[in-house]
């Protein structure tokens, strides 16, 4: 006997207007936080007619792909990479990645996806709502969003060209009782300025003595292209310290791969976040990584970066002195990726929509800043990612539209 067949019932959803229109709320915290200007400006210099100086981009021909590919074809020879792995990172790299910093013992060091996310990681770990988090001014933009979402309160104290003002630190210290202070010692972002020798034992001498932790983030402390070396600033205070490190800016920013070390017990909260976060970042990515960082020509890769953006810095600064004002002054600086140019009083979003019109993408002062700050009027210039020709044209076009504009 045949059973009686069922009706076949098909539910198509469309999306409706109607009052009964289900709706979620966005969380205070990311009301609070403005999309990335960076970001939305290098959109809008995507056309090819535009020579953009606005992003923190590396060279896509600096990237060392020859020295990878060995790797990346041993992959598929390499099983265990696909499987879920650990935590804090891949083994055999958290092994290299130990000798290779030279960690104390009680000290350890976990892999992230980039080092974006190890800021993150860290504020989600340890910052509440109104906890005060003290930063240079003006700061990374990315790390003022990431403690903008953690609901912190942001202090910040001026720098000059050695570092941060030490008697505005000690007072903020004293006053406002940061957890944390955040800095980037090794050629700023924005403004390209390098800690002194003797700032960054102040700086931690301070952080010792007030019980604060410094988060120092040192992106671009392998992009020291004259001058000599110098400590980091947590070697003075490494039982208050957390560093961050990336290979964004001498491998590939799209492998998204960086580092978080300090002491063990600093790291242990950040890993229970990771794991309700992402688990573990892609270990095939930090295999990949391991075989760069092992590879015999890659010290001779990083002379070859440095080489390349000494050149260019050289061709930027001759080209701002020779070409701008003489009322704008720029910050000279010994590495990193940007420097920062101070100019005579003016509305620089509204400079940079006109540069932005005649073909050059640069960032304003502002942006940089928290939103209840005066930033002094400047622009932040990258030197990477553009031919010495496209720089010197840029600094060109900059000269023209700032003596039209402000004269």
């Amino acid at each position: 006997m045949d059973r009686p067949s069922l009706p076949i019932v098909i539910t198509i959803f469309r999306p409706t207007t109607t009052k009964f229109e289900s709706y979620m709320e966005t969380a205070y915290s990311v009301q609070q936080i403005q999309s990335s200007y960076i970001r939305e400006i290098l959109a809008a210099a995507s056309d090819k007619s535009v020579i953009s100086l606005a992003g923190g981009l590396p060279d896509e021909k600096t990237f060392p792909i020859h020295l990878m590919k060995p790797t990346i074809e041993a992959l598929t020879t390499m099983i265990d990479v696909f499987q879920y792995g650990a935590t804090v990172g891949y083994e055999p790299l958290i092994v290299h990645l130990t000798q290779t910093y030279n960690l104390p013992e009680t000290h350890r060091v976990m892999t992230c996806t980039g080092s974006q996310q190890g800021l993150d990681l860290i504020a989600r770990a340890y910052v509440n709502p109104n906890d005060t988090v003290a930063m240079e001014a003006p700061c990374y933009l990315g790390a003022m969003q990431v403690f903008g979402l953690a609901q912190a309160n942001l202090v910040t104290v001026s720098q000059d060209e050695s570092g941060p003002n030490i008697n505005e630190l000690e007072l903020c210290f004293k006053t406002t009782s940061p957890k944390i202070f955040y800095a980037v010692p090794d050629f700023h972002n924005p403004t390209g300025v390098c800690w002194s020798l003797e700032k960054r034992k102040q700086v931690a001498t301070l952080c010792i003595k007030y019980n604060v932790v410094l988060i120092e983030d040192a992106p671009y402390r392998e992009l020291r292209f004259s001058g000599e070396p110098l400590q980091l600033v947590s070697d003075f205070c490494p039982d208050h310290s957390i560093v961050l490190r990336s290979l964004s800016k001498i491998a590939s920013p799209g492998l998204r791969f960086g580092t978080v070390s300090g002491k063990q017990s600093y790291l242990e909260p950040l890993l229970k976040v990771k794991q309700g976060a992402d688990l573990h970042s892609s270990t095939p990515v930090q295999a990949i990584i391991l075989g760069l960082l092992q590879h015999a020509e890659f010290p001779q890769h990083l002379k070859n970066i440095r080489a390349i953006y000494r050149a260019r810095y050289d061709t930027i600064f001759q080209a701002v002195q020779a070409y701008l004002p003489d009322e704008c002054k720029i910050i000279p600086t010994e590495g990193g990726m940007f420097v920062w140019v101070t100019l005579p009083e003016c509305d620089t979003y509204k400079l940079a929509d006109e540069l932005l019109a005649n073909n050059v993408a640069v960032v304003p002062s502002p942006v940089f800043y928290p939103a209840s700050a005066k930033p002094p009027s400047a622009i932040r210039l990258n030197f990477t990612n553009a031919d010495p020709e496209d720089l010197v044209t840029a600094i060109r076009r900059i000269s023209h539209v700032l003596r039209n504009t402000l004269y």
